[in-house]
């Protein structure tokens, strides 16, 4: 059939005409029928096999009867509805494939096509009459009277025109216009091209002009060679369109035509193919449903196969459909139930007991107290993290040890009647102050302790700064007028002892002095104290720290002070003011330290006089600030050439630990406040080759989230007012 219908459609003349309908309708039963009938067949094989892979097998014969029915009641309607579509269809098309309604397209693009042909020429005689009645206006009026552009104007309006220009061709061949009447404020010297004027010059009366929005025409001025007239209507748009429309719909039309053959050919094409379609998703729905008869069925089977290889969590289904089915299934899921449940008590036991054991690791795991858990022989069963870094060990290295091989003060601690004490212990070589408990369990003793270092360190602090406020308090009142009573006294009493004037002078200069050292001494306290809240902007650390630099390089010429900054510098969201005062101490600290050690080895050097040979440019004594960044974080490391750190670091920042003679202790402690305040961390290590280095670390991402804090506080403060 489909050779012969081949043969049908390709063998008449050309141009092909359209077949009848009821050629086209006998063609569609022709092709449908056998192809319905293949794939009843194919539809039949597929049965069979999905019969046979299923659980309960054999040869299908509920698949193969309901693809049967499904394919009769499906095919029957289609061809019905096949062949009235295809016969409505070839009715419908007649009309607009006929010669009728090709003329009545071709006549109304013609008349559209003589309208525009007639507006041309109307406006081209227009125009040359208009040039005759302007030649003899020139005849009585120069081209600037005012009597001429008013008669001009007439011209313009009489004829119905929209715009006109009188133009001049220059002996360069520029064109210039020289009256114009122009409501449309257009370039009307730009319309009249050379190649217009050639044509002219060739004999033509006229030539037009057209565009899309106006129909004008080019003419000479008969009183002269260089002069000629332009003049041009403004068309309605919509006319314009409607031209253009009706020649692409005599276009369309014409490529419709030449295609007819074929678009009658994909339409029955198409119901061919969704007639096939319709007929396929019918055998498909009908082996769906044959599936869905036996499913139920074939799962009970699997589950019984299963249950009799020792399965017992094997289950139906739960089928919404209260039939005897169901019925069966429900009641093999109630004794696989019964089963499991008595089989499995002893799995699920130990399901929890592991369950549980993993619950404890991990809350073990997760709190920040350390936890250990020891035998009644006091060797180590359990560990958590957090004693772990404690205790500078690990979970493989720790559990099976003896608690005083692994943490001596933690095994004195047992033998005490207390079960809540407070011990030092040394952790890794640093000195740590542990909150410690223990409680005696069946299997042994469980020890939890807590890091209080730090808490100890704040209360200090904080203790120390209620102590700088007290004493701030009461020094600085009577140190003002103990200050001027001595300069007074020397003012005015200094010429009057006679007796023995140096030992006064140099008794009320003492006064002087150590009240300007208490007053130093009060304002470190008041400024340890009361350390004021920073106010966070972005800065240039670069510029912070040459500033630093400066004013002890101006103090300290015998000291070379250096800045390493990588370009372009870096930005911190700081407050100026502190980090600047924390540089500065911590300079300061590394210009005493290599003062110190020049005292040191002043009393080596004094025999062979050669002094210690640290001037700036020996090279020696040196103080450098180095910034650079790491990841997210800005590190400023400033390292001197001085004594070095003393052995207990970790005092360093503490308030009043000082190794200094005249210092008060609160310089590094004024530091770490700064730091802390900014979110840093301050380190001490010794530098190479001998010296001090201070370490300052920030952390830049949560900085610049304060300054955006900080800006929109402001602007919100602002609006508000």
């Amino acid at each position: 059939m489909i050779v012969v219908s081949y043969f049908v459609l390709t063998g008449q003349s050309s141009p092909q005409p359209l077949l009848t309908p009821p050629m086209v309708a006998m063609l569609l039963v022709a092709n449908l029928v056998p192809a319905m009938a293949l794939m009843v067949l194919a539809a039949r094989r597929i049965a069979m096999r999905r019969a046979a892979a299923s659980p309960i097998g054999g040869r299908g014969r509920l698949h193969v009867r309901l693809v049967a029915l499904f394919s009769v009641v499906a095919s029957v309607p289609t061809l019905l509805v096949v062949i009235f579509a295809s016969m409505l269809f070839q009715s419908g098309t007649d009309f607009w494939f006929s010669d009728r309604a090709r003329a009545m397209l071709e006549n109304a693009a013609t008349i559209a096509r003589e309208a525009n042909k007639q507006e041309v020429e109307r406006v081209g005689k227009e125009t040359e009459t208009m040039a005759t009645d302007l030649a003899g206006y020139l005849s009585q009026w120069q081209l600037d009277n005012p009597q001429f552009a008013e008669s001009f104007a007439r011209q313009v309006y009489y004829r119905n025109l929209s715009e006109a220009v009188i133009l001049n061709v220059a002996a360069d061949g520029g064109i210039h216009s020289l009256v114009l009447v122009n409501p449309y404020d257009r370039p009307l010297d730009k319309v009249v091209t050379p190649q217009v004027i050639a044509q002219l010059r060739e004999g033509r009366t006229s030539v037009p002009l057209q565009s899309s929005d106006r129909i004008g025409a080019v003419t000479r001025l008969p009183i002269g060679d260089t002069t000629y007239v332009y003049a041009a209507r403004v068309l309605d748009p919509e006319m314009t369109s409607q031209l253009g429309r009706a020649e692409a719909v005599v276009g369309d039309y014409t490529a419709l035509l030449a295609r007819s053959r074929t678009l009658q050919f994909r339409f029955n094409a198409a119901l061919l193919v969704i007639s096939l379609l319709i007929v396929a998703l019918a055998i498909w729905t009908a082996l769906a449903l044959a599936d869905r008869l036996v499913r139920p069925v074939g799962q009970l089977v699997d589950a019984a196969r299963r249950v009799a290889a020792g399965d017992l969590s094997a289950r139906v289904p739960p089928s919404r459909i209260h039939d005897e089915v169901g019925t069966l299934g429900n009641a093999f899921n109630r004794m696989t139930r019964r089963l499991e449940e008595q089989t499995g008590a002893l799995v699920t036991a130990n399901n929890q007991l592991d369950s549980r054991r993993t619950f404890i690791e991990a809350v073990l795991s997760g709190v920040t107290a350390g936890v250990v858990s020891v035998d009644h022989d006091r060797h180590v069963r359990l560990i958590n993290s957090s004693a772990e870094a404690l205790l500078k060990t690990s979970n493989a290295m720790a559990v099976g040890q003896k608690l005083s091989d692994l943490a001596p003060e933690l095994d004195r601690q047992l033998d005490s009647d207390a079960r809540e004490d407070i011990i030092q212990f040394a952790s890794g070589g640093e000195p740590r102050t542990l909150a410690v408990k223990h409680v005696g369990v069946q299997a042994g003793h469980v020890v939890t302790f807590d890091d209080i270092t730090e808490q100890l360190v704040d209360q200090r602090r904080a203790a120390w700064s209620d102590v700088a406020r007290r004493i701030a308090h009461e020094i600085k009142n009577p140190l003002t007028p103990i200050q001027l009573a001595a300069e007074r006294l020397q003012r005015r009493y200094g010429g009057e002892v006679k007796s023995d004037p140096g030992t006064f002078e140099r008794l009320t200069g003492t006064i002087v002095r150590q009240v300007g050292d208490l007053r130093r001494m009060v304002d470190e306290f008041s400024s340890f104290a009361r350390m004021p809240k920073p106010v966070f902007r972005e800065e240039a650390v670069a510029e912070i720290a040459r500033q630093v630099l400066f004013l002890h390089e101006v103090a300290h010429t015998d000291i070379t002070f250096e800045l390493e900054a990588p370009e372009p510098p870096l930005k911190l969201v700081c407050d100026r003011r502190q980090l600047g005062q924390a540089l500065t101490n911590v300079v300061k600290n590394g210009v005493e330290a290599i003062q110190q050690k020049k005292e040191q080895a002043g009393t080596d050097h004094a025999g062979s006089g050669s002094g210690s040979g640290a001037g700036k440019g020996g090279g020696r004594d040196k103080v450098s600030v180095a910034i650079s960044q790491e990841g997210t974080a800005l590190r400023i490391d400033v390292t001197d050439t001085g004594v070095g750190l003393p052995p207990d670091r970790q005092t360093l920042t503490e308030p009043y630990m000082t190794t200094r003679a005249k210092g008060t202790g609160l310089g590094l402690a004024i530091v770490k406040k700064i730091v802390e305040e900014h979110f840093g961390t301050i380190v001490f290590d010794d530098a190479p080759g001998g010296g001090t280095r201070v370490r300052l670390l920030f952390d830049a991402e949560t900085l610049a989230r304060l300054d955006s804090a900080n800006t929109n506080y402001s602007s919100d403060k602002a609006v508000n007012g």
